[in-house]
C-alpha cells in the first residue's frame, strides 16, 4: 500500500514537532513570551487536529488488515459475516480519511484568523445599485449575526432613494477573514426596479472588498547593531564647552524593505548638555525614521491588495449574479447556483461559502501535490 505509506510518512515528521510543541507550551519561559506563546498554541491546535486524523486513519488501516485476516483464516460463517461488514465499512471510510488528512496538511493562510474591514460600494446602475448595496449589507449583517460575530459600521454614504452609495464596516469574531474573503469582487443584480413603470429588467452592480485587519504596526530595531559615537557639542561657550562629550552620533544598518538593500542611517543629537538625554532623543528619532519608511510600504501593500480586490464596479469583473425573475444566485468562479434567492439575501450564504472553500482547497492540494 505505497500511497497510504506516503500519507503516513508525511505525518510521521509532524509527530516529532507535535511532541516538541506540546512540551514548549508548558515551559514558563515560553508562556512569559506572549507573542511566541500565542503562535505556539495555535500551531499546537492545528497539529492536534492532524494527529487525531492520523490516529483515525491508522485505526482504519488496522481494521481493514484484521478483517482481511479473519476472512482468509476463519471458518465460522458468523465471524466471516462480521468481518465482511467491518471490511466494507472501513474501506468506504478510508478515502474520506485520506481526504481529511490532505486538507489538514494544506498550509493555512495566517491571515484567515483575522478580523476584517469590509467595504460595499454601489457600482454601475444609479439608485438601483445603491439599493442593491443595501441588500448586500443586510445579507452580510444577518450572516455575521448568525455566526455570533460583531459588526460595527465605520462610515456610511446613503443613496438618494435608500441603500448606500458606500458603506464601510468592521467584523470581528472567530476566523472571519478565512470565511468572508471569497466575497471580494463585483456582485451583479438583475431585477425589475420598483421605480420602473414599464416593468423592464435592469442590471446593476456593487463591489465588495474584504480586507484582513492590519495588526498594530511595530518597528523592530536590533539595538545591538547601533554604533554610538560621542563628540563635544559646540554649545554656547562657557565653562562646559571643552570638557564634556555630550553630543551623540548614532549609525544603524537599516534594511530597506522596498529594495532589500541595507542603508546606514546616521543621526546626530546635540540638543542638550546631558549625554543620556541626547542618546534617548537620537534613538527616538531612529524609531520615527524607520516607522515612517516602513509604515509607508505597509500601507502601500494594503492599498495594492485593495486595488486588486475591488475593480471599478464595472460589470465585467463579476463574481456572482443575483437574478430576481429566476430567483437564483450563481457564483461564476465555480459555476455553482442556489435557487433560493430570498433565503440567500436573508443571510443563508454558508452553503455558497462552503463550496468556494472546497474549490480553493482543491486548488491548494494541486499546488502542494499531496
Amino acid at each position: 500500500m505505497p500511497e497510504n505509506n506516503s500519507i503516513l510518512e508525511k505525518l510521521d515528521g509532524l509527530e516529532a514537532r507535535y511532541e516538541e510543541v506540546s512540551t514548549l507550551i508548558t515551559d514558563p519561559a515560553v508562556i512569559a513570551d506572549q507573542q511566541r506563546y500565542v503562535k505556539l498554541t495555535k500551531e499546537y491546535k492545528d497539529l492536534d487536529d492532524i494527529m487525531k486524523a492520523r490516529k483515525r486513519y491508522i485505526d482504519c488501516l488496522n481494521a481493514i488488515k484484521e478483517a482481511k485476516d479473519i476472512l482468509a483464516n476463519e471458518k465460522d460463517p458468523d465471524m466471516k459475516e462480521m468481518a465482511r461488514e467491518e471490511l466494507s465499512e472501513n474501506e468506504n471510510l478510508k478515502p474520506q480519511l485520506e481526504e481529511d488528512i490532505k486538507i489538514a496538511l494544506v498550509p493555512k493562510d495566517p491571515e484567515d484568523a483575522k478580523n476584517v474591514q469590509m467595504e460595499i460600494r454601489a457600482g454601475a446602475g444609479g439608485d438601483e445599485a445603491a439599493l442593491f448595496a443595501g441588500d448586500l449589507f443586510n445579507m452580510y449583517k444577518k450572516y455575521c449575526e448568525s455566526k455570533g460575530w460583531t459588526v460595527s459600521v465605520t462610515s456610511v454614504s446613503e443613496g438618494a432613494v435608500g441603500g448606500y452609495k458606500e458603506i464601510d464596516f468592521a467584523v470581528s469574531g472567530d476566523n472571519v477573514y478565512g470565511t468572508l474573503k471569497y466575497e471580494s469582487g463585483v456582485h451583479r443584480v438583475q431585477r425589475v426596479p420598483a421605480t420602473e413603470t414599464q416593468g423592464r429588467m435592469h442590471t446593476s452592480a456593487a463591489t465588495v472588498a474584504v480586507l484582513p485587519e492590519a495588526e498594530k504596526f511595530e518597528v523592530h530595531i536590533n539595538e545591538g547593531d547601533i554604533k554610538w559615537d560621542t563628540f563635544r557639542s559646540s554649545g554656547a561657550g562657557g565653562q562646559n564647552v571643552n570638557k564634556v562629550s555630550s553630543g551623540v552620533r548614532l549609525r544603524y544598518p537599516w534594511k530597506n524593505p522596498n529594495t532589500g538593500e541595507v542603508e546606514e542611517i546616521l543621526i546626530e543629537c546635540t540638543e542638550t548638555r546631558d549625554q543620556p538625554k541626547n542618546k534617548e532623543r537620537a534613538l527616538s528619532r531612529l524609531y520615527t525614521y524607520i516607522y515612517d519608511h516602513e509604515h509607508q510600504k505597509y500601507v502601500d501593500d494594503i492599498s495594492s491588495r485593495r486595488r486588486s480586490l475591488v475593480s471599478t464596479g464595472d460589470r465585467s469583473a463579476k463574481i456572482r449574479t443575483y437574478n430576481f425573475p429566476q430567483g437564483r444566485v450563481t457564483d461564476h468562479r465555480i459555476g455553482y447556483t442556489i435557487h433560493d434567492l430570498q433565503g440567500f439575501l436573508g443571510g443563508n450564504i454558508q452553503d455558497m461559502i462552503d463550496h468556494l472553500t472546497v474549490a480553493e482547497n482543491a486548488e491548494k492540494l494541486k499546488e502542494n501535490e499531496l
